[in-house]
């Protein structure tokens, strides 16, 4: 039998639409500018800062910040602790998925 409230468990820092998002971004790749990730997951600046923000908190991404000459950059990637967080998180969704599909 399905378990509807599954989730409900879910990490609520991952299952965010945005952070869900930038989360997916940063699996693929080794690290991602802010433009890049600006770009990708159509987030506004504002939204996209607070979000990285928190993922940086939770201890999923790790922030750079440089400059490529005289503009500043900010970069993400994720950290050690985030790949096995993000990893976790879509294996107990594609087991809710499929439990679903099955009833």
């Amino acid at each position: 039998m399905t378990d509807y409230s599954f989730p409900t468990q879910l990490d609520r820092m991952i299952h965010n639409p945005g952070r869900l998002a930038i989360m997916a971004v940063l699996a693929g790749c080794e690290s991602a500018d802010f433009t890049f990730l600006e770009k990708t997951t159509e987030l506004n600046k504002g939204t996209l800062s607070k979000h990285l923000n928190a993922l940086e908190d939770a201890g999923y991404i790790e922030i750079t910040k440089s400059f490529k000459g005289k503009v500043p950059n900010t970069s993400g990637r994720l950290t050690p602790q985030g790949r096995k967080a993000f990893k976790r998180y879509r294996k107990q969704y594609q087991a809710f998925l499929q439990s679903v599909d099955e009833a």
